[in-house]
């Protein structure tokens, strides 16, 4: 078993899912893949079934019986890693948005500082090709915000592209996680943030989907504005 365990969430994602594990599992950097599916009309979940015989030992499959949300689907992959004894657990999409050549510098990123190494888009500038400039101004201005309301130093608050050491997914009671897109991703970092841990940003390359569609919704965007505000509240009366 390797050490690292790189979850997946899936929702309709044939059309990336033969791509997408070998191209991690292939990797010279040995990776385990979790895929965790929301009971995808496409099939997606019989594609990684297909695909097990390939890499037996190495990819896994939790099918959920429906769409969930992307934030309860990683807290599920984070119990699953944890019983499983990993010691370091990405977050990555299945779309390449997120290039698996980039596992690595994050694996080494996190061992280094024990706690969450974050894919950052915005460390050393824009680094994002093919959004459109209104999304690029969303997902950057929502960095900036979360930054001004919860004072954490880091530059993309919303990334999804991360990797845990095991000891803050053991720090973190996953049970209390409330939210389910953008509002997910920055609820993880500000609860590491708080726990104390060592948070470091690893400049990468954001490359929108070009197979597939994005998950993205207006209820998305509005649970991330109002709960950056509900967090730092939580925080101020030690209800986090």
């Amino acid at each position: 078993m390797s050490s690292g365990l790189v979850i997946i969430p899936t929702y309709n994602e044939i059309e990336n899912i033969y791509q997408i594990i070998p191209a991690v599992l292939d990797l010279e950097q040995q990776f385990d893949v979790l895929i965790v599916d929301d009971n995808s009309p496409d099939n997606t979940a019989d594609a990684v079934v297909e695909l097990q015989q390939k890499y037996p030992g190495r990819l896994f499959l939790e099918k959920r019986l429906s769409k969930d949300g992307l934030g309860t689907a990683y807290v599920h992959g984070f119990k699953w890693a944890l019983v499983r004894k990993y010691e370091y657990v990405f977050e990555m999409d299945a779309d390449f948005s997120h290039n698996p050549n980039d596992l690595p510098r994050l694996l080494k990123s996190c061992q280094r500082n024990g706690g969450l190494a974050i894919g950052s888009r915005y460390v050393t500038g824009v680094n994002v090709v093919n959004w459109p400039l209104n999304r690029v101004l969303l997902s950057y201005g929502a960095s900036v915000y979360v930054r001004m309301i919860t004072g954490m130093r880091i530059h993309d608050t919303t990334a999804g592209f991360v990797c845990f050491s095991r000891s803050v997914l053991e720090a973190i009671d996953l049970s209390k996680i409330r939210f389910v897109g953008y509002a997910f991703q920055i609820e993880m970092k500000y609860r590491t943030y708080v726990k104390n841990f060592e948070i470091e940003e690893v400049p990468i390359i954001f490359t929108d989907r070009t197979r597939g569609e994005s998950k993205m919704s207006g209820g998305i965007i509005k649970e991330a504005i109002f709960g950056v505000i509900s967090l730092r509240i939580r925080k101020l009366l030690n209800t986090l």
